[in-house]
């Protein structure tokens, strides 16, 4: 999305987030039974705490294929916004050392059930070769799934010739904690980065300044951001061209000018894991936004960036945090240094602090979110004069050409 009327000859200020996260996504074929249940085989997207997805209350929600009377395709979305799928833990009767390390194979033992079936079902025909391959696609998938789902949508069974169908806990968002100041809810990582980039850019007012308002999700971040809709994508370069009308020598002195927020979540100080983190770095929950720093680059964030950022926070009275991590400690990374080095925007990494990132249900703080919205809202508003005022005669250890 971009707000704005100015000439390409400006600069943009980009907010970039991902609005994926691990979760369990329905096979291409997904139809299983044992043992008188009717089972969905998924498979695992991303990096998730897998352990968490045992036990908990599974709804269903994605894009759907239909197939019209005329034979064209739609896409459709679905949401079956109740509890319909489980996976159940093996009772520690029969697993003593369950308490000692939790081990399970995600092919075979981590498949949610759906329903009783007859036991007639389990035994019916086996298809296999070029039979089972020119079977249509609802054949592959449990007939009360397709028919939950046909139902849903207001269409045939065998109208549904395709889909992306992603398991989620059923349970709702809510407020927790003595006075309510945590935040628990499931892929906080990151769509607290998503939706505070939305508020930002639907509040910002384009008044005053110089520049254009940009806000840009991806998918697939979780994966590695190398498709088509992921961060890893010309598509960011394509935009900025066209804004600039395919002009070159205008699209470098518009990025020359642009600046890029890459926002996703941070790892919060756990309490009783101090010791995971680097001791002058410790972010709280409510705390604020916190900014990212790697020397590796596994940020993107530079020195002259991150101290823009903080001269913003300052003259806003924004809370402001920062983090790096320890020597002997594993460094996620994000969007940021795929899309810097992508377009040769000029980037800080930075995001909100929370609890169990990738678990199904994550803990984060209730001020946090608003703390973004501010900051982000500033950044579109104000960023541009700041950038104007600064003198970067090194460039942040740019490459030099001669």
């Amino acid at each position: 999305a971009v707000v704005s009327t100015q000439s390409a000859h400006y600069g943009r200020e980009l907010i970039g987030a991902h609005t994926d996260s691990p979760c369990l996504r329905v096979k291409q074929r997904s139809k299983h039974a044992s043992v008188g249940y009717g089972l969905v085989k998924c498979e695992c997207y991303g990096g998730g705490i897998w352990a968490t997805w045992f036990d908990r209350d599974l709804k269903l929600a994605g894009k759907v294929i239909v197939r019209g009377k005329d034979n064209k395709l739609t896409s459709r979305l679905a949401h079956i916004d109740r509890p319909i799928l489980h996976v159940p833990t093996l009772a520690i009767h029969l697993d003593r050392s369950v308490n000692e390390a939790f081990k399970f194979n995600k092919e075979e033992q981590l498949i949610p059930v759906l329903r009783m079936v007859e036991k007639e079902l389990e035994g019916e025909k086996k298809v296999t070769g070029v039979e089972k391959q020119q079977q249509p696609f609802t054949k592959h998938h449990d007939s009360k799934l397709i028919g939950l789902l046909s139902d849903h949508l207001g269409c045939q069974g065998d109208d549904i010739v395709g889909f992306d169908l992603c398991l989620a806990d059923s349970m709702p968002a809510g407020l927790a904690g003595l006075d309510e100041e945590f935040l628990m809810a499931p892929r906080q990582d990151n769509l607290v980065n998503a939706w505070a980039g939305t508020e930002a850019l639907a509040k910002h007012s384009p008044a005053g300044s110089s520049t254009a308002a940009v806000l840009c999700l991806y998918d697939h971040e979780e994966v590695g951001s190398q498709s088509a809709h992921g961060a890893g994508t010309q598509l960011t370069n394509l935009v900025l061209e066209r804004i600039c009308g395919n002009n070159t020598g205008l699209l470098a002195k518009c990025i020359s000018k642009s600046f890029l927020l890459s926002a996703d979540q941070v790892h919060a100080v756990h309490p009783n894991y101090v010791s995971k983190h680097e001791a002058n770095f410790q972010p709280a929950i409510n705390g604020g936004v916190t900014m990212k720093h790697n020397s590796n680059q596994r940020y993107a964030t530079t020195a002259m960036g991150a101290a823009q950022l903080r001269e913003l926070a300052r003259r806003n009275e924004i809370p402001l945090q920062e983090v790096m991590v320890r020597n002997d400690s594993p460094c996620g990374s994000t969007i940021g240094p795929i899309i810097s080095a992508k377009t040769a925007l000029r980037t800080v990494d930075l995001g909100c602090p929370q609890l169990s990132m990738h678990s199904i249900r994550e803990m984060g703080g209730a001020k946090d979110p608003y703390h973004a919205v501010s900051l982000y809202k500033a950044f579109y508003e104000q960023f541009a004069a700041i950038d104007a005022e600064t003198c970067d005669e090194n460039c942040d250890g740019a490459s030099t050409f001669i």
